[in-house]
């Protein structure tokens, strides 16, 4: 089970984060959707450290790190539970494929060669990529890239997978192979959480929706209650402008066809 309590952080005089509880169960999926500038990469970076909160706690199964009292070691604790998808993939462009699925088994967990290089392959199958194993980033395209990072991550076996935007910088075919990717993921049980911009995507995938905007959650839910019959105004203001926006974008291609 993952707790954030009263999470809150701040860039100089500038609060993005304003106090955030939340509670994320073991095995569930949630997303986190809102508008840009909301906050919701900065709590997912909260989440391992990545960004030190300014205030609260995060927890993570039997660990609590306390933002202000957290100690370089209870950090690395913390961490080693939790594996990133970045928006940018982050890949090592002198590494081939394997060699970076392998690299975190080696240098972080201290697998050996052959271990790491039998894990790396068990995880890269389940991302479709066994052929492109000894390929380089440069000679994969976007979504093949995006696919390699969330192999990274599963090999680690971590208590929680979090994807920041794990499309976002794709073209949008090749949207569709890293989402069925993270949906069969997701069918295996393991925690995740999601910032992305893909609402049919959430509704689809999700246990549990969160909706943030200007640093706060607005409204949180099933997938059900959040996009059928959300009580919030911000909320309600959200989806009618995606479903607007996702309607003009429609009706542009059908004059292209």
């Amino acid at each position: 089970m993952i707790q954030l309590r009263n999470i809150q952080k701040s860039f100089g005089n500038q609060p993005v984060l304003k106090g955030i509880d939340l509670t994320v169960k073991k095995g569930e999926v949630v997303s986190i959707l809102g508008p840009s500038g909301s906050g919701k990469t900065t709590l997912l970076r909260c989440i391992n450290f990545l960004e030190r909160p300014t205030e609260g706690e995060v927890m993570i199964d039997d660990i609590t790190v306390s933002s202000q009292k957290g100690s370089k070691k209870e950090i690395l604790t913390l961490r080693k539970k939790t594996a990133m998808v970045f928006q940018q993939y982050n890949l090592f462009r002198h590494k081939t494929v394997i060699e970076n699925v392998m690299e975190g088994l080696i240098v972080v967990q201290k697998n050996s060669k052959e271990t790491a290089r039998k894990l790396a392959m068990e995880v890269l199958e389940k991302v479709g990529l066994t052929e492109k194993a000894n390929a380089y980033p440069v000679q994969l395209s976007g979504g093949q890239q995006q696919r390699v990072g969330i192999a990274r991550a599963l090999a680690l076996n971590p208590e929680v997978i979090l994807l920041d935007e794990p499309t976002s910088a794709l073209d949008p075919e090749l949207v569709g192979e890293v989402l069925e990717v993270i949906k069969r993921i997701a069918e295996e049980g393991i925690t995740m959480i999601i910032v992305t911009h893909e609402v049919s995507f959430a509704k689809d995938v999700s246990d549990y929706i969160v909706f943030m905007d200007q640093g706060e959650i607005v409204e949180e839910g099933t997938p059900t209650v959040i996009f059928n019959n959300p009580k919030e105004e911000r909320t309600k203001r959200f989806f009618k402008r995606i479903n607007r926006e996702a309607g003009i974008l429609e009706s542009n291609l059908s004059s292209v066809i």
